[in-house]
């Protein structure tokens, strides 16, 4: 006993609570709870064991239809399926063209969609072959469709890095050796220079025009930002030199400059002898003698600087690069360029015309006067005015010089 009262000892008993001891036993009241209990859960066990064994007949089942027929159901054939792979297998070798869909844009560039096992990004600055602050500058938007060349791999996510600038570039020195051999004028814009010559833009590359082969005596600062006309000397891919001429394209541009023709120009500047006027790259004088038949005593009240107008070709003296222009040519009636210069513009081709057969006349009136004294060339000048042939037996008919005017004094 002592034995056992040892061990009840320190044991605590929590306080019957009066309310307890007021109510009566009931055993229904204390039986019936733990007898619901106890058939809920035999049942909860019972449908989990069911399930359970349904999913493992279902797994071996699988189990067993991939391990002996692992094919049966299936749509398509190995062979079909391993043509499929090699349809879309992706070649991800650095400088391999590849076909994909832009579809987000940053700051930084453009998420590109190539079909491949991830994303791949295409830089703001691999963009275009101009410099841009933000790739839809350049077109790229989210659902534009091109073609990229892969030129690196990001390490950091095994993502692809893309270019347009690349294949930009390979375009433009295409263009460029096409150019070259069809020995075209293009146009370039000078942005920079060097000891050497100026360095100009064209079709997004940087070329460069030594001082020799400028046409005029300008420098490179006020040349920077102007458009020059060009032709190509060398197109080098390899070494990547791209080197123009002024002076050749300047030189094509003269030659077509003809006597007597109406071109359209841009005043430049003035002087208090004449007036400088660009024709298309060209500097030619519009003398202060040549501008009207009244005279002109201050340039500045009949022409300014911007002035676009009308001019003649009079002479062009290609060793030296000049060019002698005239209005005073095209005026109908004398002293229509200080009174109606519009009026000059709109006659200048007619008038023009007319000088031009004025001066064909004079050239034959001045050949017929060399053949008189040179019979063995064997052409005669009739009492009639007719240049014909000696032989009696040729069409007596030649040219009429009869009617020709005395050639006006410029």
């Amino acid at each position: 006993m002592a034995c056992l009262s040892q061990q009840f000892t320190g044991l605590r008993c929590p306080p019957l609570s009066s309310s307890r001891l007021s109510k009566p036993f009931s055993p229904k009241q204390s039986q019936k709870p733990s007898f619901v209990r106890i058939v809920s859960a035999v049942a909860i066990s019972n449908a989990q064991t069911k399930e359970r064994l349904k999913l493992k007949e279902l797994f071996e089942e699988a189990y067993e239809r991939c391990r002996t027929a692992p094919t049966e159901g299936v749509s398509f054939s190995p062979d079909e399926f391993y043509a499929a792979l090699d349809k879309y297998d992706f070649n991800s070798e650095i400088g391999t063209k590849v076909k994909g869909t832009v579809f987000c844009t940053d700051n930084n560039g453009a998420l590109v969609d190539i079909t491949a096992k991830s994303s791949a990004y295409l830089p703001v600055y691999e963009a275009s072959i101009h410099k841009i602050k933000h790739v839809e500058e350049a077109g790229i938007v989210p659902g534009m469709r091109e073609e990229f060349v892969i030129i690196g791999e990001n390490e950091a996510d095994d993502s692809l890095i893309l270019s347009l600038r690349s294949i930009q570039f390979d375009l433009a020195w295409e263009r460029c050796r096409q150019l070259q051999a069809e020995d075209v004028v293009v146009k370039g814009k000078v942005v920079g220079a060097n000891k050497g010559g100026v360095v100009a833009l064209v079709d997004g590359l940087r070329g460069f025009v030594p001082f020799s082969q400028i046409s005029s005596k300008s420098t490179a600062e006020e040349l920077l930002g102007k458009e020059l006309p060009l032709k190509f000397v060398e197109v080098d891919e390899e070494q990547s030199r791209l080197v123009l001429s002024n002076r050749k394209a300047m030189a094509d541009s003269q030659a077509q400059l003809g006597i007597g023709s109406v071109v359209t120009g841009t005043v430049q500047s003035l002087k208090p002898y004449g007036a400088f006027i660009d024709i298309g790259g060209i500097n030619g004088l519009l003398h202060v003698s040549q501008i009207s038949h009244d005279r002109v005593s201050d340039i500045a009240t009949v022409l300014q600087p911007g002035d676009v107008l009308k001019v003649m070709i009079l002479s062009h003296d290609r060793e030296r690069g000049r060019v002698s222009l005239s209005t005073k040519k095209l005026e109908p009636t004398p002293g229509d360029m200080i009174r109606n210069p519009k009026l000059v513009f709109e006659k200048a081709e007619e008038m023009a015309q007319t000088f031009r057969q004025r001066i064909a006349q004079a050239e034959a009136m001045a050949r017929a006067d060399m053949l008189r004294f040179q019979p063995e060339s064997g052409l005669t000048l009739s009492s009639d005015g007719i240049l014909g042939p000696l032989s009696s037996d040729l069409p007596a008919e030649g040219l009429d010089l009869s009617d020709v005017p005395p050639a006006e004094d410029s």
